[in-house]
């Protein structure tokens, strides 16, 4: 499932080619991605400018003169941008554009192509309920939405509402870098461990971002991300030594996921601060 870093580097190659071309044409294959009547998606489409292409969490915000388009993979999919005559075998929904380019989404199993009219993008329901991006938020931002919260830091973090973009792909190798078990409690947290969280999120990503992002993902001309399963820490690698102290890692149940930690860097109980020596009384 493409998470933040794969939708950040579409929307950036998406941003950089597409802006100012027009949209001729649309056809809809997977009439069910839409939230309105093909006719209607076509209609509003149609004749249409790209301004812009901005992303928060795992959506793709497609600002035009007419509206915006929103697109959310789901489980995985391609975003190509091709010659109208070189389609590809597999395709949901097209876009043809100036210039004899076409731009097709194709979902492996489900996904969303959404239309939200002109001034109406707030009252689009899934991406209005969604929480800061995660690459956006500020450290003290960070702090606040976390103060006073209850729960494991894994459930809290893979909900969209709280935070958009960090899905099991990456929060493994998150919560590794911040040497957090995924079952730690909120309330358990230091401030410490709470800004060591906020720099392992930006760490992983940007990191991943940096590469192309995952290589399970390709970009619009096809070619594969370059973050690929040697680049993981502890992620999908049961068995093998911790990166850090050579301790095997091991893939445990948490909740309806699994989660890979070193049980050694990842400890479930809090360390206990560090008690300062007393001095002796004086006689």
């Amino acid at each position: 499932m493409p998470e933040l870093p794969e939708i950040a580097c579409r929307a950036r190659e998406m941003d950089a080619r597409l802006c100012g071309r027009t949209i001729r044409s649309v056809e809809v294959l997977q009439p069910k991605c839409l939230n309105v009547p093909a006719d209607t998606f076509r209609h509003a489409l149609v004749g249409a400018v790209i301004r812009a292409v901005t992303h928060r969490g795992k959506w793709l915000f497609v600002e035009t003169t007419k509206g915006h388009l929103l697109l959310n993979l789901g489980m995985g999919g391609e975003i190509l941008l091709v010659r109208s005559t070189a389609l590809p075998d597999k395709w949901r929904l097209r876009l043809d554009l100036d210039r004899e380019e076409s731009l097709t989404v194709n979902f492996w199993w489900f996904g969303y192509a959404h239309f939200a009219p002109p001034g109406k993008l707030h009252e689009h329901a899934m991406t209005a309920a969604l929480g800061p991006g995660a690459l956006d938020i500020a450290l003290v931002d960070f702090r606040a939405l976390l103060a006073g919260r209850r729960g494991a830091i894994k459930t809290f973090l893979l909900d969209q509402t709280n935070l958009a973009g960090i899905g099991n792909a990456y929060i493994h190798d998150i919560l590794f870098r911040a040497r957090l078990h995924p079952l730690r409690t909120i309330p358990s947290l230091s401030q410490a461990d709470v800004d060591g969280l906020h720099h392992a999120i930006r760490t992983e990503f940007e990191r991943s971002i940096r590469a192309g992002a995952a290589s399970y993902e390709v970009d619009l001309d096809g070619q594969r991300g370059g973050f690929a399963a040697a680049d993981l820490l502890v992620g999908y690698r049961e068995a093998k030594p911790c990166p850090e102290c050579g301790t095997l890692i091991e893939k445990i149940k948490t909740g309806s996921t699994a989660s890979f930690l070193c049980p050694h860097c990842q400890l479930l109980q809090a360390a206990p601060p560090k008690k300062r020596p007393t001095r002796p009384a004086k006689a």
